[in-house]
């Protein structure tokens, strides 16, 4: 019966230095994205492409972010270069360059130095829409056609 109660007592304390270990390791900063994906659906050519991305440091100690790679040229990123105090939020800005016509789906990789994802990879997708040509109505000189204003 003693070597029962010695051995749980053993596995107890095996169970309680791992619990503790753990919470151990996942102290220091956390980021947390509200989203990663951002959908611009149908946007004019040279239309507006700019969209954020809003995170919080989720941990326990400063969150710093280093700059966010592009998958292309054409996606341009603005991120806050100051730590990120513990309980605090910040925005990643992305800007996409909407002159070329056509679907885009892009990704910017964000690292940062948190604890258990220092990489978190956002991604922006729509369609740029065609250059819009503006036309004007005709004047004709059918008699059938009816206009609101009265040429006598």
């Amino acid at each position: 019966m003693k070597k029962v109660i010695y051995l749980l007592g053993i596995m107890l304390l095996i169970a309680g230095a791992a619990k503790a270990q753990e919470a151990k390791t996942q102290s220091g900063p956390e980021i947390e994205f509200e989203r990663v994906v951002h959908d611009y659906g149908d946007v004019p050519y040279n239309g507006d492409g700019q969209c954020e991305f809003r995170f919080t440091n989720t941990g326990t100690e400063p969150l710093l972010v280093l700059k966010p790679k592009s998958s292309c040229g054409c996606t341009v990123s603005t991120w806050p270069q100051d730590p990120i105090l513990p309980g605090k939020s910040e925005v990643i800005k992305v800007t996409y360059r909407t002159n070329r016509v056509g679907n885009f789906d892009k990704k910017v990789t964000v690292t940062s130095n948190a604890v258990q994802n220092p990489t978190v990879v956002l991604r922006i997708k729509g369609r740029v829409l065609d250059q819009s040509t503006e036309t004007f109505p005709e004047k004709t000189n059918d008699s059938t056609n009816e206009s609101p204003v009265n040429n006598n």
